[in-house]
């Protein structure tokens, strides 16, 4: 109890360090952070006003519910402007687990909020704020998809009694998260409309009307890489190895409408229109990761990949010799897969009792499958995420060698995308499309859209060929890269171009 106890508290501890990781865009605000600083651009005065300084974020999460606060602590940038910025929100997150359909709903809403902005002579008090935002997670085998949508209302007073302002806010956001990489991008349109009371020149006053429009895209992004380093000395024992690199950044881009403000009043003809962007990126985490010392790959044309995959445990034991072109197993490929994408298994110790007549006997999915195999829970989770299914419904024939149909096949599997394919009839554009397993045709041709796969020389996609325990390695290496790069130019680069 002791021991579950230490853990909680440091879970804790890190959940609500400042400026923490999230891989996700803080608030609603359009605001870049990194460890040290967090900056913003405010529209509550029609003028734009670059605002930095601090962000603590906590986040407490349970098994079907969460919650997420925010502190800000700002001041202009442009040090001639007098004004700071104070707000905090609470947001509390309820998920809806559809594990039938492999998918979750999370509805967030607001549990409290404080903001207070002043601006030269003015003070813009936050008074009401309604949110109502919902998103869709697609809970697959490799990654987590989602998209969501987000309304909201900011009310802010002037001066108590001076007149209003009220930020309209509409959008919402796509994202993914795995091991190697997470995604979140938002797209949001401010509508604001502007009431207040001015003084004029006869020392009476006058109604100052205007409206703006503020279009906001921001984007979180991390992701891990590997990179390879060179050992200097010549009398070591080994030349060099590879290390894991995960890099954050964050991108923000305000495209503004605005009046031309003139002492206090907004032109009826002139506008004023800008695009304000921002960036901010996280240092750099570096691990160092294990040593491959195979005799058999120097020179062969895999190497760099066999290297990095045992660089990350995905291919274990103490061997000198790989046998690169050897043929992979069913059950080495499976195995690979589930350790490559980080997707943890369940090998819990059963409970000590000395009443072993009550304890139930675990059953294997397959008969030829032991539940004393040392890769048996990777098999067992594999089933039960949809990864591999067997070659009948109680034999997987582990030993069998992998062909590229089957391991394709389990690639787009473990991503989800199977049902990416069209309506049942088309063909592929491999020139040896007739030689595809039915089974194995839609994975084959959603492989090809995303650029998972490619033709020969000849455009054959070969599905019936054995697979190298080099090939099989470069394809994992592929579709890891996949994970961390094609996802993230497909939902940050390309968001942000085309919008």
């Amino acid at each position: 109890m002791k021991k579950l106890l230490s853990y909680l508290l440091i879970a804790i501890f890190i959940l609500t360090s400042p400026l923490i990781a999230l891989a996700e865009p803080a608030d609603f605000n359009g605001g870049v952070y990194n460890e040290y600083e967090y900056e913003e651009v405010v529209f509550v005065s029609g003028t734009p006003i670059k605002f930095i300084g601090t962000l603590d974020i906590s986040k407490n999460e349970k098994a079907d519910s969460a919650s997420i606060s925010y502190k800000y602590k700002l001041s202009p940038q442009d040090k001639s402007i007098k004004g700071s910025l104070d707000r905090r929100v609470t947001y509390e997150i309820d998920y809806t687990r559809r594990n039938d359909k492999g998918q979750t709903i999370a509805d967030t809403t607001l549990k409290t909020y404080r903001e207070t902005i002043q601006i030269e002579g003015d003070r813009y008090t936050l008074a009401d704020y309604q949110i109502s935002k919902s998103d869709v997670i697609d809970n697959r085998p490799a990654s987590d998809f989602y998209s969501g949508t987000v309304t909201a209302r900011k009310v802010y007073d002037i001066n108590r009694n001076e007149g209003q302002v009220i930020v309209e806010i509409s959008g919402g956001d796509v994202g993914y998260k795995n091991f190697w990489g997470s995604t979140e991008t938002q797209i949001l349109e401010y509508t604001i409309e502007s009431e207040r009371e001015i003084a004029d020149d006869e020392d009476g006053v006058q109604n100052s009307i205007w409206q703006g429009t503020v279009k906001v895209i921001v984007s979180d992004s991390m992701n891990k890489s590997l990179q390879y380093a060179d050992n200097q000395p010549t009398l070591s024992s080994f030349s060099g190895g590879h290390m894991r690199i995960t890099n954050q950044e964050m991108f923000s881009r305000y495209e503004y409408n605005l009046p031309y403000i003139s002492e206090g009043v907004a032109s009826s003809s002139r506008r004023n229109r800008g695009i304000i962007e921002l960036n901010k990126s996280m240092l750099p985490k570096i691990e160092r990761l294990l040593l491959p010392k195979f005799r058999d790959v120097a020179g062969h044309w895999a190497a760099e990949d066999i290297s990095k995959l045992y660089s990350l445990d995905v291919f274990e034991g103490n061997s000198t010799f790989f046998a690169p072109d050897a043929p992979m197993t069913r059950m080495e490929f499976t195995t690979a897969i589930m350790k490559a994408c980080n997707i943890r298994v369940l090998s819990e110790e059963p409970k000590r009792t000395t009443r072993v007549r009550n304890t139930t006997p675990e059953v294997s999915p397959f008969r030829d499958v032991k539940t004393t195999d040392a890769n048996y829970q990777y098999v067992k989770e594999a089933v039960s995420k949809g990864i591999i299914s067997g070659v009948s419904h109680d034999l997987f024939m582990p030993e069998d060698k992998l062909t590229r149909a089957q391991a394709i096949t389990i690639l787009i599997r473990a991503l989800g995308f199977e049902n990416k394919a069209p309506t049942p009839g088309y063909m592929t554009s491999f020139s040896d499309d007739y030689n595809i397993p039915e089974w194995a045709k839609d994975s084959f041709y959603v492989a090809r859209e995303i650029g998972l796969i490619y033709g020969d020389t000849a455009n054959r996609a070969n599905p019936n060929q054995i697979m190298t325990r080099a090939e099989a390695s470069a394809m994992i290496v592929r579709f890891l890269n996949f994970l961390e790069k094609d996802l993230q130019l497909d939902y940050r680069e390309h968001i942000i171009l085309y919008n």
